[in-house]
């Protein structure tokens, strides 16, 4: 089974092929990492590689309530104590670098959030004090463009600092390196907008910030061309992501990884429908699929050749083990939707794991 294979990933050989993909889960009060997410992250370190949730880089990267940060001592310690616990377990992990942009609101930080043009997105941000509309944000100046790739590298130092094995650029789901990389939340004149080359440009800053702390073979990043999330479109994704994809290819990056689009979605050109094969076609690196696979269909994806490596999200939030329910064939567990983003351990890190000892799994159905 092509899922269980070794893989070489840059200098990093991963026992599988089986990625846990970043998972926002709302448990660091405070932006810290702490014991309960120690012990989340080690449950799952059979995954060939684990990258983390979003880790918002300052303090305006952040959009949701108790996400983790990776920009203080404090929060790189909290992380030190994740990544010793990941690889004392044999395990391998990334960390994802994330600035939400104008998927924010002032109550997280007290100012107004930002992006690369005034436009309002689509929906309400989530607060503790209830939904509230999202905010106009501010378009940012050069001048801020650069302190926000600036806070990528800081990001990056302390990831380095806190012993991850790489790390992740969010470039997708509509935050803010999405958000100047598409038409629908970029309508600067400037360097930074109009053509797919310019829209670029703040992508290939932070890549070249972030690889300036870390080889580049050790650094990955993530996108989705199909858009959709928080109110992302862009007026031609074919075009903009051949570019992206041509443009990454030249660095000697870890891996490009790619959401798929949702099930059913329809467009003129096959290439939108299928994230994955319109990055394959420009990309010839190492390539990440993610959207909703299961141990069956992320299989074939392999045996085409659609990617190299599968990155499922639900279900290894259901199954610690999942990937030895996956060698033996076994049943999984369903996922506990209303405790996604609720806090404490339930639904964290208390799903059932299988034994293994004189066990006699029960088959899956495929």
């Amino acid at each position: 089974m092509l899922l269980l294979d070794p893989y070489r990933l840059g200098a990093i050989t991963l026992t599988n092929r089986m990625v846990m993909a970043p998972l926002t889960r709302n448990r660091a009060p405070g932006g810290t990492p702490n014991p309960l997410m120690v012990e989340y992250y080690t449950q799952r370190a059979t995954a060939g590689l684990i990258i983390t949730e979003g880790t918002q880089v300052g303090p305006l990267g952040q959009g949701y309530q108790d996400t983790p940060g990776i920009y203080t001592d404090a929060q790189r310690d909290g992380w030190r104590l994740v990544t010793d616990a990941v690889h004392h377990a044999g395990g391998h992990i990334f960390a994802q670098l994330w600035h939400v942009g104008r998927v924010s609101h002032s109550f997280y930080h007290g100012k107004q959030p930002v992006a690369p043009s005034a436009i309002v997105p689509n929906g309400k941000a989530y607060t503790p004090d209830g939904m509230k509309p999202y905010e106009t944000p501010h378009a940012l100046t050069a001048e801020e463009i650069t302190r926000v790739v600036a806070e990528f590298h800081r990001g990056a130092q302390v990831a380095h600092e806190a012993g991850f094995d790489g790390v992740e650029i969010h470039g997708a789901n509509g935050y803010l390196i999405d958000q100047f990389l598409q038409t629908g939340a970029n309508q600067r004149t400037d360097e930074y907008g109009v053509t797919p080359a310019r829209r670029t440009r703040f992508l290939l800053e932070v890549v070249k910030a972030v690889t300036s702390v870390w080889p580049s073979e050790r650094v990955g990043v993530r996108v989705s061309p199909a858009g959709g999330s928080n109110g992302i479109h862009d007026a031609d994704p074919v075009e903009t992501f051949t570019h992206v994809a041509r443009e990454l290819d030249g660095h000697g990056l870890a891996y490009m990884h790619v959401i798929e689009a949702a099930v059913g979605t329809d467009g003129p050109d096959e290439r939108q429908v299928c994230s994955t094969a319109l990055v394959r076609e420009s990309y010839h690196g190492t390539v990440i699929t993610a959207g909703g696979y299961t141990p069956e269909t992320a299989e074939r994806a392999l045996e085409k050749g659609t990617a190299d490596l599968v990155a499922f999200g639900r279900l290894f939030i259901a199954n610690p083990d999942f990937v030895e329910r996956v060698r033996l064939g076994a049943q999984l567990n369903e996922p506990d939707q209303p405790t996604f983003y609720a806090p404490g351990p339930h639904g964290y890190v208390d799903y059932p794991t299988m034994s293994v000892s004189g066990a006699n799994p029960e088959p899956r159905v495929a």
